[in-house]
């Protein structure tokens, strides 16, 4: 009995698994018929567009030769219009010379007759019609505007699809998963010199097991990718608890204000210390530096007004993007990016060697930019959670409003050694999303963000 049960048990898990490869197959196929239908579409307008191009051109063309027919048309009926009057005119003279000619032979008195004849004489040699040219100026030869598209027509029967190029091979050898990055390699399978650049796409999954598509991410795209490899990489970074101010209590990707100033951990170490031992403390023991070298980093620890802490992880290339939320009551705040050399003193955005938004609910709210300690004031209403993009080699950080990817504030410099994530806070509370992909809507503001770097650049020339 309990083996047919095992049995049956195996069968069912066998259906339910074969009923969910079939049913994200059939997934798969709903969701390839709607990219025939949509691709359909998409290719139908470009060649409508494209046809709708050629037809433009060739109504141009048409017109502009047609110009020039009727250009030479005029030009020679306006030269053959005036040789035309000009002959009518001497002719007229011509035939009334002539008539006067005819007339004066019929003269009797020899006196009268010598004058005629020198008249007639006289009205020859200045007759116009002895001084035209009897040749036409222009002929009525209009070959040299001729036409003929027969090559042209052969050329346009030649239209046809793009050819497509063999697809790539995925090189399994050169790819690589490794510090958070994946590199996807591809060689093609012949050589096609025609291919100026390839086109990835990708889409972030949170599970094991046969590709989906119902409730999956959007694709992203990356482009003009020269090279036959690309390397995909997400910024995953925690807090630097070890060199955070006294008054901030770290915990991974949280920050929080700690009124106490460390001095609950402190009293732990030092319980641990004097735990089992009699008599006064030595002084030495029960001082700050003698903190455990769990709480001592590699940089001294924050201290002063500077309510910091820094990511564990420096961006020293590549474009990058995560994403904060500050607690509702927060009274204030920064976010941006350091330089490894921040002073332990040192405030973001007071510095040369940091770039920030600052938010200030105390007293008075304000919201402004910071760099070298100038500030611009921005008049943008303050997000729920703000995403932060650095471009490393473009020498860009930008600050979005993470839902609606609205651009808060870009700073545009030039990065000379690497770089931390950096946090400021107090009386509140900060959380953070880290390895998260650049979304596609903050690529295309890069690309077009150009209002608002105007704005920023008077700041940024400022702080230099």
């Amino acid at each position: 009995m309990d083996s047919q049960k095992e049995a049956l048990q195996r069968i069912i898990t066998t259906l339910a698994s074969k009923n969910d490869e079939i049913q994200n197959f059939i997934d798969t196929l709903n969701h390839t018929l709607k990219g025939v239908q949509a691709n359909s579409s998409s290719i139908l307008l470009e060649l409508d567009e494209e046809f709708d191009g050629l037809y433009s051109i060739l109504d141009e063309m048409k017109e502009s030769m047609t110009n020039s027919i009727k250009q030479e048309q005029a030009r020679k009926s306006q030269e053959l219009q005036s040789q035309l009057s000009q002959c009518t005119n001497a002719l007229e003279n011509s035939e009334e010379l002539l008539e006067f000619a005819s007339r004066s032979l019929d003269i009797k008195e020899p006196e009268e007759f010598s004058k005629a004849a020198r008249q007639i004489k006289d009205r020859v040699t200045m007759a116009s019609a002895f001084r035209l040219s009897l040749k036409p100026k222009v002929s009525d030869n209009m070959t040299h505007l001729m036409v003929d598209f027969s090559q042209e027509r052969q050329m346009l029967q030649t239209l046809k699809f793009l050819p497509v190029p063999k697809a790539p091979e995925i090189d399994p050898v050169e790819c690589l998963v490794a510090d958070n990055c994946v590199t996807v390699a591809w060689r093609m399978p012949e050589e096609d010199n025609k291919i100026d650049h390839f086109i990835l796409e990708y889409r972030k999954t949170n599970f094991d097991g046969l590709p989906r598509v119902k409730d999956e991410r959007c694709w992203e795209l990356i482009d003009y990718i020269k090279g036959t490899e690309y390397t995909l990489s997400a910024l995953n970074f925690n807090l630097d608890s070890s060199s955070s101010h006294l008054n901030l209590k770290v915990e991974d990707n949280c920050v929080e204000w700690d009124p106490t100033g460390g001095k609950s951990q402190e009293n732990k170490v030092k319980g641990k210390e004097n735990k089992g031992r009699s008599g006064t403390p030595s002084p030495k023991r029960t001082s700050v530096g003698s903190r455990p070298s769990s709480m001592r980093g590699s940089r001294d620890r924050f201290t002063g007004e500077s309510y910091t802490v820094l990511g564990d992880t420096a961006i020293e290339s590549g474009q990058h993007y995560w994403e904060v939320r500050a607690q509702k009551d927060c009274k204030s705040y920064s976010v941006g990016l350091a330089y490894k050399t921040l002073g332990k003193f040192d405030q973001l955005g007071k510095t040369n060697t940091s770039w920030c938004i600052h938010v200030n609910n105390w007293l008075q709210s304000t919201f402004a930019a910071k760099h070298n300690n100038k500030a611009k004031a921005l008049d943008v209403v303050v997000p729920e959670r703000i995403g932060v993009f650095c471009d490393f080699d473009g020498g860009q950080l930008s600050f979005y409003n993470a839902a609606s990817k609205q651009l808060l504030y870009s700073f545009k410099t030039k990065f000379t050694q690497p770089v931390l994530p950096g946090f400021m806070v107090w009386c509140g509370r900060l959380s953070l999303s880290t390895g998260l992909q650049v979304p596609s809507a903050v690529k295309t503001l890069q690309k077009h963000e150009n209002g608002m770097s105007g704005s920023t650049s008077s700041l940024n020339n400022a702080m230099q």
